[in-house]
């Protein structure tokens, strides 16, 4: 394979050909672009590589491709065919058992908020590779104080019997006299969407509770209060780097992008409320299906299809009635997946038929999805996922998805 070494920057990039990395093989190394003179991450370590892929990059007239230079190892192996494809754990039916009821049973929090010095009283467990292991363990209830775990590859989890402890500990954080005016600002947007995320895992066990949708109200409100005084805080509200695919935080992501692009699109501060509203519990359906469809590796079965796509009118017949919910708020739940060809769910609509709040949600929605790892499948990069949606122009708006692209213009 023909290389050449090139500095970009302050780092020394292998240059290689498109043409180079072999359709249908698993990279072994993280791969750049440069666009407009700027690196930016297209793959990551251990995407397959389609000919969509290809196609995709060729098709923006991107010819040449960027590999890190401490990658050169890994670059001769895949030149030489050395690739080696493991099988995943999730081919195993005892063992996807053990991580579909090891994944519901816990809770993922965020590490940016588990500040170095900080005491917890509850217990941590990191969550990678289909493998739970403890990281602070509590006795006789005393206090421990937090590592420095930021650098951690993989989820941390809590137990779910345990969220009421590191609710306490997010308001605690959120007062601590210790924070620099600075550093609270991120501090206040981690925990206004880790706090989002409690909520929406207690309405996915308990979709009717009136009590958790009401406190969901005022979460929006609060995030959308947030983004209206600090554009930039959309960044921070964001979780982009999670191991996992979490129907709580993908619904959490899901508003914070809805409610950034009602702000960029100019929607009234109502409306950017009942957007908000709707688009946080979008995929309340999802409570109804089983955990092992949605933690299923690879393509379902018709039946695996139906009841997924199912979640749609499940969600709608969940708050359908509900009068604190203005009617506004129903769309996001019923048009997230309409696509203007009509190659949508769950009724097929087109173009004028599809509302704004469900081609906003459609865009956030389809996002989240790309840029979110699952254990068979690393995310799709911020710049990939953008170029994919992109492409397929005549699914999505094509004026609101150039704003969701100004508006992501910082994401990397």
């Amino acid at each position: 394979m023909a290389v050449m070494k090139k500095v970009i920057g302050e780092r020394s990039e292998i240059g290689l050909s498109i043409d180079s990395l072999k359709v249908g093989t698993r990279l072994p190394f993280d791969v750049y672009v440069k666009d407009k003179g700027i690196m930016k991450q297209v793959f990551n370590k251990g995407t397959v590589f389609t000919q969509i892929a290809k196609n995709t990059l060729k098709s923006k007239g991107i010819t040449e491709v960027y590999i890190q230079k401490i990658d050169q190892e890994s670059l001769n192996s895949y030149d030489a065919n050395k690739i080696i494809t493991k099988e995943s754990v999730l081919d195993d039916p005892i063992k996807f058992k053990n991580y579909s009821f090891a994944k519901e049973s816990h809770h993922q929090i965020d590490k940016l908020l588990l500040i170095p010095g900080s005491e917890v009283n509850f217990n941590i467990y990191l969550f990678n590779k289909f493998s739970l292991t403890p990281l602070i363990t509590i006795k006789d209830n005393q206090p421990v104080k937090i590592p420095d775990l930021r650098l951690i590859e993989g989820d941390l989890v809590i137990s779910n019997s345990d969220i009421p402890l590191y609710e306490q500990y997010i308001n605690n954080i959120v007062k601590s006299k210790e924070i620099s005016t600075d550093d609270l600002k991120q501090i206040k947007s981690i925990a206004l969407r880790e706090n989002s995320k409690t909520i929406m895992k207690k309405l996915l066990e308990d979709p009717r509770s009136g009590e958790a949708i009401k406190k969901s109200q005022e979460l929006v409100s609060g995030i959308v209060d947030n983004i209206l005084e600090n554009r930039d805080s959309i960044y921070d509200m964001l979780s982009l780097k999670n191991y996992d695919y979490y129907t709580y935080t993908h619904s959490v992501n899901v508003a914070v992008l809805s409610i950034g692009l009602g702000v960029e699109v100019g929607l009234s501060k109502n409306e950017i409320h009942a957007l908000g509203n709707g688009a946080l519990l979008h995929d309340i359906g999802k409570s109804m299906v089983p955990p092992e469809i949605l933690n299923k590796q690879g393509k379902l079965d018709s039946i695996e299809y139906k009841i997924i796509t199912n979640h749609v009118l499940d969600g709608y017949n969940i708050i359908k009635e509900r009068k604190d919910l203005p009617p506004e708020s129903h769309i996001p739940l019923v048009q997230h997946h309409e696509k203007l060809t009509g190659k949508g769910y769950p009724n097929k609509l087109t173009d004028k038929e599809i509302k704004l709040f469900g081609r906003i949600t459609a865009i956030a929605d389809c996002y989240d999805a790309l840029t979110t790892q699952r254990p068979y499948k690393p995310a799709f990069t911020p710049f990939y996922a953008l170029s994919v949606i992109a492409k397929d122009k005549g699914d999505y708006d094509p004026e609101i998805l150039k704003m969701f692209i100004k508006m992501l213009g910082k994401v990397r």
